[in-house]
């Protein structure tokens, strides 16, 4: 596995030279997969809005390096604890937006977010069972709902289902 953190690294080195950007790129295993850390002076560009310019970044390195390695290789990329920060970000907001839904009632449409982000929401509000969360839409960008906890489902259900026979 040790060779791949070289290749990763030298096709990340390659690629951001091609786009222009002066990079530093150190590659190091962590958890199984290669982990590439960019250091620039242009982080801001590589990160882009709400990280979709790192996640292109990672989507298309993970695709060089394995069909280069011909087997699943996970890369994962990173500038500056970006992706930390988003998270603890993302579970700042979904705290804040959950207590909004319980002392409101009212149910909190956000996004669209992609799958990583999404998950961590739901992750964060799964433990609290005055809430649930719902995703929103199509493809890889959702949105995400967060809702007061439904009434027991048997008990809506069995309503619907009488109230069904006394309109026959």
């Amino acid at each position: 596995m040790e060779q791949w953190v070289e290749v990763a690294t030298r096709q990340m080195a390659g690629l951001l030279q091609r786009m222009g950007i002066e990079t530093e790129v150190q590659g190091s295993m962590k958890e199984g997969g290669i982990c590439l850390e960019l250091k620039s002076s242009e982080e801001a560009v590589l990160i882009g809005k709400h990280g979709r310019t790192l996640e292109s970044l990672e989507l298309l390195i993970n695709r060089m390096v394995n069909k280069e390695a011909k087997g699943p290789v996970r890369v994962i990329l990173d500038i500056a604890d970006y992706k930390k920060r988003r998270t603890d970000s993302l579970v700042n907001m979904a705290k804040r937006l959950g207590e909004r839904v319980k002392r409101t009632g009212k149910g909190v449409t956000v996004g669209p977010y992609n799958a990583h982000d999404r998950r961590v929401i739901h992750i964060t509000l799964k433990e609290d069972p005055s809430l649930r969360t719902e995703s929103l839409g199509d493809g890889e960008w959702k949105k995400l709902k967060i809702l007061p906890a439904r009434i027991e489902e048997s008990s809506v259900e069995s309503n619907r289902s009488h109230q069904g026979e006394s309109a026959q």
